[in-house]
């Protein structure tokens, strides 16, 4: 199931809505950085608000989603981490370690907008 990106300004936000195979995040991942280029983006929001499970694949490819955004000149924020889902996450010892995280896409959106404020021109 394809996840629909939408560009917002300078900022792709791309909101999974359902539980993706591993070839569906692959996918989101190569969408998403070939997006960034295209579009000139300098944002990425991955909205994760309506995932109940986050397994290793999907945490490891969070992690390159933003690893490959940030190489692309963009910054990545995850949003929308549930409670449950960021407890478990500690619980089994995966981490988003170096990923930028924000409680909804509202905060992602100003976390991005500070970000690029403190860059400068």
């Amino acid at each position: 199931m394809p996840v629909p990106v939408l560009k917002q300004g300078g900022v792709l936000i791309a909101s999974i809505q359902a539980a993706l195979t591993d070839r569906d995040l692959l996918q989101l991942e190569a969408d998403l950085a070939e997006k960034v280029g295209r579009f000139r983006a300098r944002g990425v929001i991955i909205d994760v608000t309506a995932l109940d499970v986050l397994d290793s694949f999907a945490t490891r490819t969070l992690r390159g989603i933003a690893a490959t955004a940030r190489l692309r000149g963009a910054t990545a924020v995850v949003v929308g981490i549930q409670p449950y889902v960021a407890m478990a996450l500690v619980q089994l010892g995966l981490t988003l370690e170096g990923v930028a995280t924000a409680l909804d896409l509202e905060e992602g959106l100003e976390l991005l907008r500070s970000s690029a404020a403190a860059r400068g021109p």
